[in-house]
Parts: structure tokens; sequence; C-alpha cells
């Protein structure tokens, strides 16, 4: 594995076969015993589960370098009610969705992309779930799922969750962490409280500032006192309406790999905002400080940067809401069309993060000139809004089709992206090729 790129994708056969033991110990921390069996670890018996969608009774039993049968498909890392996939992470499991599979204007629970930074909470059932207030609240509260469904009004929206590191492929020099090209956001339909309904119920002291959230996931190490992450947003964004505190999704219940049974849904901000499996909501009179808040976690420097400078930790800004862009999800890139085609229909959706999209042009002459998408509406605030236009070939040969959005401030997607050095808020133009057979 040492000749691999660390980021490059790879999928489970290949893994294995590479090195049995060591791919049992990166994606499911599974470490032999003397006679050879695999031992799983909490984390990543928790992992093996939610990729097989159940538990392993006899685990203890299973060869080291065993490879599950559910599992031994197509080369992939097969997660249970997930899709399509790409797999950019094993340990723990990071997964983007391919452009073309995200055409649908409400994203399936199938092709909802994946986003951890721990394990998977062995124990999903929202039976015994609690959620505890605590911190500048009058009265602090804990509350089941069934409380919340009963105390407060249930609300359904469709809201685009989108990772902080989309795009982090685009950037050169290259940035660190999951290597997601196009497909780390989704448009779901989510079901829940607001959020602002629970903090009202349990009363903001004057000195509230921001919340912080915690978690079940556990910790990759296995140590019970450590937190994989714990990110908060300020009061005025948990105040929105559509800052949720969601337990459902698509009509169902949330997917185990998507936060079940509980989660913060943040639309329009960085998806590390929007906690998964969540238990605690700590109002803090200061902004949080937990783990992947502080440092340059999920943060930019506040002014421009060349490429590969350094920039010294202090500059760094907390980022909020999420920038205007656009994806082609309809051709797939690298499509051929048969001779003396002459026109072409093309699909997508566009966000801007806490804004609406005011317009979407493309181009097939590499920017030259631009014709206007036809935009639908969005079905409410925070969701992305899904475009349709027709571009023109005069002549066969190679195109390349490019998207561009705009927002109702008049921002637009660059061509280039803006570096920073953790790989953030890539929102440049995307571009798909497309070639008219002669």
């Amino acid at each position: 594995m040492k000749n691999k790129n660390k980021n490059q994708e790879r999928g489970l056969f290949e893994l294995y076969t590479e090195d049995p033991e060591r791919a049992d110990a990166v994606i499911f921390g599974r470490k032999a015993n003397h006679d050879r069996r695999g031992f799983l670890q909490t984390v990543g018996l928790s992992a093996m589960g939610a990729a097989l969608g159940a538990a392993i009774p006899f685990h203890r039993n299973m060869p080291d370098g065993f490879i599950p049968v559910a599992l031994a498909q197509d080369n992939a890392l097969v997660m249970k009610g997930k899709d399509g996939l790409t797999v950019l992470g094993d340990r723990p499991i990071n997964a983007e969705t391919p452009a073309h599979l995200l055409d649908d204007d409400v994203t399936p629970t199938s092709r909802h992309f994946v986003r951890n930074n721990g394990g998977v909470p062995e124990n999903t059932s929202a039976d015994e779930w609690m959620l505890e207030i605590d911190g500048f609240v009058n009265t602090p509260m804990k509350l089941s799922i069934d409380d919340l469904k009963s105390r407060f009004d249930v609300v359904t929206k469709k809201l685009t969750i989108e990772c902080g590191g989309n795009g982090r492929a685009g950037f050169n020099p290259p940035a660190s962490g999951n290597q997601w090209t196009y497909g780390a956001v989704a448009n779901s339909e989510w079901t829940g409280v607001r959020f602002a309904d629970v903090l009202k119920a349990a009363g903001l002291k004057s000195e509230a500032k921001y919340t912080g959230h915690v978690g079940a996931d556990p910790h990759l190490s296995g140590d019970p006192d450590k937190l994989p992450i714990s990110r908060g947003i300020p009061i005025e964004k948990a105040m929105d309406p559509d800052t949720l505190i969601a337990f459902g999704m698509n009509g169902a219940d949330i997917h185990p790999l998507n936060g079940a049974p509980l989660r913060v849904v943040a639309p329009g901000w960085p998806g590390s905002c929007s906690q998964k499996w969540l238990t605690r909501i700590w109002v803090r009179d200061q902004v949080h400080d937990g783990p992947k808040m502080t440092g340059t976690s999920y943060r930019v420097p506040g002014y421009p940067v060349a490429p590969g400078q350094k920039v010294p930790s202090k500059d760094f800004e907390i980022i909020e809401a999420m920038p205007v862009k656009s994806l082609i999800t309809t051709p797939q890139s690298g499509l051929t069309l048969p001779a003396g085609t002459t026109s072409m229909k093309v699909r997508g959706h566009a966000w801007a993060g806490d804004r609406e999209v005011k317009d979407v042009h493309l181009s097939v002459d590499f920017g030259a000139t631009w014709i206007e998408a036809e935009l639908e509406d969005p079905p409410n605030s925070h969701s992305w809004q899904t475009w349709t236009a027709e571009v023109s070939f005069p002549t066969h040969g190679y195109y390349e089709v490019w998207a561009r959005a705009t927002d109702e401030e008049d921002v637009m997607q660059p061509f280039a992206l803006a570096w920073n050095p953790k790989g953030y808020l890539n929102n440049s133009m995307h571009r798909i090729a497309v070639r008219v057979a002669a």
C-alpha cells in the first residue's frame, strides 16, 4: 500500500488483496489474535455492522482478512441502503455520489453522501434515545424523540447539505483530507422539529451566543473520553426556521450512516455543523471549542492567499454560509454523441448557502458566450434549485459544457478556485466533457 496515494480511490478487494491484515486494521480496526481469528474492536464492529446493515453475532469466529460475502461485490465497499457511491475513506467511512447520480430534485437516501469523522454508534435505535439541552438556558431539558414529536411542531423541508471540503480534489497544491470531487452534496427531504422551538422551550439566557453539538459516534481510537467531532453554530443560525433537529429522512427513518436516529440539519452551512447521532445541545456564552471547531478545522484565511502560502492559524476564520455553486447532473461527463448531433439537453442543480440562486448560465465555447438556463424556484428556502437548458454544437468535435450560477446578491461562481490550505469552499464552475462524432 505504500505505493498508493493515500487519497486514491480503492475498492475493498484491492485493499484486501494488497495486505489483508492491514486492510482489516484500516477499514474495521480488526486485529488478529494468536489463533488468527479476527477480533473486531468496538469501532470496527460498528463499521462492519453498518456496512452489512445488521449486527454480527459470531464476529469473534471470523478469520482475519475475511470479507463477508455480503460485501464481496464489484470491488467496492458496499453499504446497505447506499447505491453507487464512491468510497474515499475507509476508516472512518466517507463516500461521495457521482454527479450523474444526483439528478433527482430530492436526493434519495441511497445516494446521499456519507461524511463521518468517527465510528458509527452500535445502537441507533430511537426507542431509548435522549437529547439533553443544557448550558446557558433557563430550563435544562432531557427529551426523547417521542417528546420532540409530541411537544413541538413537526415540519418537513427539502434542505441542502454540503461538506465544506466538497471539491477538495481540485486544489493544487493538494490539500490533505478526503479528496472529494463534486458529490459531497445532497438535497434530501428532512423531517423534524425546529431547533429554535426547542431552544425557546429551554429559555435562552442573555449570555447565550453559540451552540455546541455532541453526538454518540465513537472516536476511532476507541477512547470513550474522546469525541471525533463537536461543532456548533451561532444562536442566530440555530434560530433560523430551516435549522432542524431531524428524525426523518425522505419519509423514513434516517439512514444509520447519515446520523440515525437524531441529527442537526443546519442547511446552507458546512455539513460539519449538522451533527449526526445527536445527544446534546450545549448552549454556550462563547464560540464553541469542541473537536474540529478550533485551529484551522473548517476555517479559511480571512484574506486571499497564494497557492501553497503558509498562513498563521490566527488568521483563519470559521466557515459559515457556503458559496454559490452549480452542478451538471445530466448528461454524465465523457458522453459521445452520434454524428450529426446539433444540440443536447442539459440539467442540473444550483444552490447558494443562505441565499437564493438568481440565474444559471452555460457555455460550450470555453466561456466566450453564455446562454441562460431555465431555473426553477426552490420548493422552500435552503433547497437547491433545478435548472435545464439546451446547448448547441456547430460541428463535430470535443466540447466542454460549463455551468455558472449567480446568487441573489450578484455573487457569481468563478472559473478558477480560490486556494486555501485546507481545501475548503471550492465553488469553481462545474465542467463536463462531450464529444460529437464525425
